[in-house]
């Protein structure tokens, strides 16, 4: 039974920021679609111009809670969280550029359903996010 526990215990470690990554996901895509709504929908704002307010605001949202609850950063000098943002907004940036490439494309141009090509968009986006804090941004180094 003891190796069953390691396993387990190794397991969850392994994989110990997907759960919380799934679920400030899940919360970041909604700040991104609630504050694209708000915009597009209660204030129109053009298209283009609520995705990139949203985009903003989500990727202020998903930062914090990502170094903080996610990836559990342990950078404290100013240089390595400045390094550390820097990295964040540009691959957030990279992945915006893409979210805004599928509005554009799909709900602007073709005018498919801009609330469902948004939500769509996030999940690939999501994925993409995931990789580039896990592989490069919030990379833990042992030694």
């Amino acid at each position: 039974m003891d190796s069953e526990k390691q396993e387990n215990h190794g397991l969850v470690e392994k994989y110990r920021d997907v759960i919380p990554y799934t679920v400030f996901g899940v919360l970041t895509t909604l700040v991104n679609i609630v504050t694209y709504w708000l915009f597009a929908h209660l204030m129109h704002i053009s298209i283009m111009m609520s995705t990139v307010l949203s985009w903003v605001l989500s990727v202020l949202f998903a930062y914090l809670t990502n170094r903080k609850w996610v990836f559990r950063s342990d950078a404290a000098a100013a240089k390595a969280i400045l390094r550390e943002m820097s990295l964040f907004f540009s691959c957030r940036l990279a992945t915006g550029a893409l979210d805004w490439f599928n509005m554009f494309l799909f709900a602007q141009t073709l005018g498919w359903n801009d609330v469902w090509v948004k939500t769509i968009s996030n999940v690939v986006v999501i994925i993409v996010n995931y990789a580039a804090s896990k592989l490069v941004i919030f990379k833990h180094h042992e030694g």
